[in-house]
């Protein structure tokens, strides 16, 4: 059953599509969350426009599609948004053949950058993907290097942390304002919590921001930076999900449900 947060109403939002994250909403450890499959099959019946918008590094844009269509969920490459392609599209429009020295810890993500010219040795832009083992001490170090010499550094995503099978893991977002402390210079992020992020998503679903709702399991990344952007947020109770947060953040969700299984009800009737 869901409810509005901090009225207790559980009245349907009126919006004409759905922005939906996938680590913590639709699957976990990319194990299909129960209902997930029947949800997304409910909006592809009434017709509601949907899109992705994922701030996954370990997985290829192709490698979520054939990872999720085996647990049953039917998605097009299309449909899929990910921190590597907002990224490419950013480096491209903003540091057009830029030597890029990409940092990621998980699966290969150039196959999602395409035109992005990648050298590690000799770098003018450096692009932090998610953390993980490539976040080593010598690493960083020569992060905070190159930013003292002025190489400007772009995070796919500003997450702290997200949810496995076996527990929360930190993420990249834990780092950033130790190296813009110690670099001298902001950090660019482009995908989530950037309002970009959502603007651009709203583009590929083809509806006015303040029109869409975006449904994701981390209050501040997903949620609260989605109604920053103009957009109607849902908070799932599954994933990174934890009521401690909630209750002492001033930011509140224009909704929260138990889960991705209650999204059809929180569209209303057909």
């Amino acid at each position: 059953m869901g409810d509005r947060a901090g009225t207790g109403s559980a009245e349907p939002v009126d919006v004409d599509g759905v922005l939906l994250d996938i680590d913590g909403v639709i699957a976990t450890s990319w194990r299909p969350l129960p209902g997930a499959a029947d949800a997304l099959a409910e909006l592809e019946r009434r017709g509601i426009p949907r899109a992705f918008l994922t701030s996954t590094t370990s997985r290829t844009r192709a490698n979520i599609v054939e990872r999720l269509a085996a647990g049953g969920i039917a998605v097009d490459a299309d449909e899929v948004l990910t921190a590597a392609v907002l990224t490419s599209e950013y480096l491209q429009a903003t540091h057009p053949g830029a030597r890029v020295w990409l940092i990621n810890s998980g699966a290969d993500l150039t196959e999602d950058m395409p035109g992005v010219v990648f050298d590690g040795d000799s770098p003018e832009v450096v692009v932090l993907g998610g953390a993980g083992a490539a976040f080593d001490h010598l690493t960083l170090s020569r992060v905070v290097e190159l930013m003292l010499e002025g190489t400007p550094v772009v995070a796919m995503h500003r997450g702290v942390v997200w949810a496995t099978a076996d527990g929360l893991r930190v993420d990249t977002g834990l780092y950033l304002p130790g190296l813009e402390e110690a670099g001298g210079e902001g950090i660019t992020v482009v995908g989530k919590p950037s309002i970009t992020a959502f603007l651009s998503a709203a583009e590929v679903v083809g509806v006015e921001p303040t029109r869409l709702l975006m449904v994701g399991d981390d209050l501040h990344s997903d949620v609260i930076a989605a109604q920053r952007a103009g957009l109607t947020g849902a908070l799932v109770r599954t994933g990174k999900y934890r009521k401690a947060v909630v209750d002492v953040s001033p930011d509140r969700p224009d909704r929260i449900i138990d889960s991705i299984a209650d999204l059809p009800a929180l569209l209303g009737r057909a």
